[in-house]
């Protein structure tokens, strides 16, 4: 099956615009008879289904949540990018464009990173009128931010709980919208497999969580909004209830799956503490904004204080080594994730880690809040010698700013970051490679649309901070109600379509088998052992650095492990109750087939971009090599009974307007 990415003709800049003045189009009266499912409430889900409801669709819409509100993204805290220039600092859609193609070290389909730069000044008018509150300046503009891999400030926030708060807003218009009856909301139900009914998306096999039910639903076409794989590495700053469960399902049918090797490895994240732990706690990149990350400069320091016989607080700045600062003078704390990450565990394999696994560094307040402190206190006129006072001063404003991720870390840590260096180490946060899309966000299902980090289309091989907030409400808000209406204009007179197919009926069957062969197992151990078995190999043969020893064992060792999970895991209960143990089975069944794709995607790649980061392939001073001859592609793997077998489909990147050059933040 050959690749057709639908990029429209002509310049990039007008690309968008002149295909939505193209389009088929479905009147009001029309979308009334078309029913679409959403799969997935997160701001790419949630958004999209107002957004159709809205639009006259009827929407049926599922999360496994107890409330759409609960959906992870709730949990982003730093910031949303925008192109609005309001700093005056020479932001532009073309500048927000260069640095996203650029920070995925030209990974992404040029053609789907402009149209998102166009419509993200958008985004923040729509959310600026459903009333949510980003921060503001003094005078009362929209106020912004830096975040890594930019020179310009163009991140809109809500102190650190911006997801949150754009989720509400998404949230606040989907409750609109049941109240209207135009959206259909299945809380705590799961999506287990997706129904193809003459080569078309037109269903799916739901599960009710709290009776165990195994549902039947059908629409006219399928959104899947239902995150990301990070998971697969058990730990990761991801809510332990996310899962990859509705993507694989549609690979295994027939979607591509699109670069599973480009996983983010966040560099601000608590430090792993020990075995008890589920998941992990994010700290925002925008705390680099104004933190400083360093290690000792010597051996010796950072021995003592891993030993508990010196505090941070105790060194000198000669003492102290801002490695980022040192390597990347331009752009200093603030370049992008995957360089950030590599630079934090080079100077922790050198020995320089300062907690007491040797696998963390500090984020430093101290200089900002004297930076602040001094500034309140000359605009206030008071004495900026005081040292008490100013420490006063910029705590406060500090605190305005980033206080409850402060709070977090010090209920979390028991350490006050205001006083002591918060310590962090990478975690993995965010995958860049989902099913594969074309320019409409339909995957190679036909029918079957995937929007948000689901899919693969937007940030190349690593993600710029504050752009996941900018693609999940650009998809659901502005893109995907244009390009499904195209697709549904020909099913106007359709008419509802049967639960009562064959197709449908073979489906439920598939799923009610998988679930009895787990409740009938009877094996020794619980999904958690296998899955955590799964994690320690991925983080430590497919993680931050990778090579291709270390691949083709994990990929030898996942078979082996998928093997045995079927055998001995044991699943108590029954399938028709609330079974917290049956979702985890199933959810970790498919991350045991994900996790050797995502193996194999690594391994074929030979060179570094991004968060692929091979060691045979890197410059001299450790920084990741491309191979822009030979792997400027989408590498999409057709599924073909097992990952093993998977089938590699390439589809080429063409830039045309941004020149491939050497990565470099210096």
């Amino acid at each position: 099956m050959a690749l057709d990415s639908k990029i429209p003709n002509g310049p990039i800049a007008d690309k968008w615009t002149n295909y939505k003045d193209h389009i088929n189009l479905v009147n009001p009266a029309n979308k009334r008879n078309l029913d679409i499912i959403v799969v997935g409430t997160g701001l790419a889900g949630g958004s999209a289904a107002a957004t159709l409801a809205e639009l006259g669709y009827n929407v049926k819409a599922f999360c496994f949540q107890d409330s759409p509100r609960r959906a992870h993204s709730i949990a982003a805290q730093g910031g949303i990018n925008a192109a609005k220039n309001y700093k005056g600092d020479g932001d532009s859609v073309y500048r927000l464009f260069y640095d996203t193609v650029k920070g995925g070290d030209y990974r992404a389909r040029e053609a789907n990173v402009h149209r998102l730069a166009e419509v993200s000044a958008n985004i923040i008018d729509q959310c600026v009128a459903q009333g949510v509150p980003l921060a503001r300046e003094y005078g009362g503009l929209l106020d912004n931010r830096s975040f890594g891999g930019t020179l310009v400030s163009r991140t809109f926030y809500a102190q650190g709980q911006t997801g949150q708060q754009l989720l509400l807003g998404a949230y606040s218009a989907m409750n609109r919208q049941i109240g209207r009856g135009k959206i259909k909301m299945y809380n705590r139900h799961e999506m287990l497999d997706i129904v193809i009914v003459n080569g078309k998306a037109r269903g799916i096999i739901a599960r009710d969580l709290i009776t165990g039910k195994i549902e039947r639903h059908s629409a006219h076409a399928v959104v899947i909004g239902s995150g990301g794989y990070g998971n697969v590495f058990f730990l990761s700053t991801n809510a332990m209830g996310s899962n990859a469960t509705a993507a694989w399902k549609i690979h295994k049918k027939g979607a591509f799956f699109a670069n599973p090797c480009y996983t983010q490895i966040h560099p601000t994240c608590i430090p792993v503490s020990g075995d008890h732990q589920s998941k992990l706690t994010l700290m925002s990149e925008s705390l680099r904004n104004d933190g400083r990350i360093w290690v000792p400069k010597n051996l010796e320091d950072a021995k003592a204080i891993r030993e508990g016989k010196k505090k941070a607080i105790d060194l000198s700045e000669e003492e102290r080594d801002y490695f980022l600062e040192r390597r990347y003078p331009a752009f200093g704390n603030l370049v992008p994730r995957d360089v950030a990450s590599r630079a934090a565990k080079e100077r922790c394999d050198a020995g320089f880690g300062v907690n007491k696994t040797g696998e963390a560094v500090y984020l430093d307040f101290a200089a900002a809040i004297e930076r602040y402190g001094k500034e309140a206190a000359h605009v206030k006129g008071l004495n900026e010698n005081d040292k008490a006072l100013i420490t006063k001063l910029g705590t406060d404003i500090v605190k305005s700013k980033y206080g409850n991720l402060f709070q977090m870390y010090l209920k979390i840590v028991d350490e006050d970051p205001y006083v002591t260096p918060m310590m962090i180490y990478p975690a993995v946060h965010y995958t860049m490679g989902g099913t594969w899309v074309d320019y409409n966000l339909m995957t190679t299902i036909p029918g079957c649309f995937s929007i948000g980090e689901s899919n693969f289309s937007d940030h190349g091989a690593n993600r710029l901070g504050a752009s996941a907030l900018m693609q999940g409400l650009a998809d659901g808000y502005f893109v995907l109600p244009y390009t499904i209406g195209d697709y549904l204009a020909p099913d106007i007179k359709m008419g509802p379509i049967s639960t009562d197919l064959p197709e449908f009926v073979e489906a439920e069957k598939a799923v009610v088998d998988q679930i009895n062969k787990f409740i009938n197992n009877n094996g020794k151990h619980s999904v958690d052992y296998f899955h955590k078995k799964l994690g320690k190999i991925m983080w430590d043969k497919v993680g931050m650095a990778r090579n291709a020893k270390g691949l083709t064992e994990a990929i030898e060792e996942i078979a082996a492990l998928r093997e045995e999970f079927y055998k001995d895991v044991k699943v108590p209960g029954s399938p028709y109750e609330f079974n917290q143990e049956l979702e985890k089975a199933t959810r970790v069944a498919d991350f045991l087939e994900l996790g050797e794709l995502f193996a194999k995607d690594a391994l074929h790649r030979n060179e570094s971009c991004g968060g692929h980061f091979r060691e045979e392939y890197q410059t001299e001073e450790g920084e990741a090599l491309r191979d822009d001859d030979n792997f400027a592609y989408v590498a999409a793997w057709e599924y073909k009974g097992k990952p093993s077998d998977a089938v590699l489909h390439k589809e080429p990147l063409n830039y045309e307007n941004i020149k491939l050059v050497q990565r470099s933040y210096k």
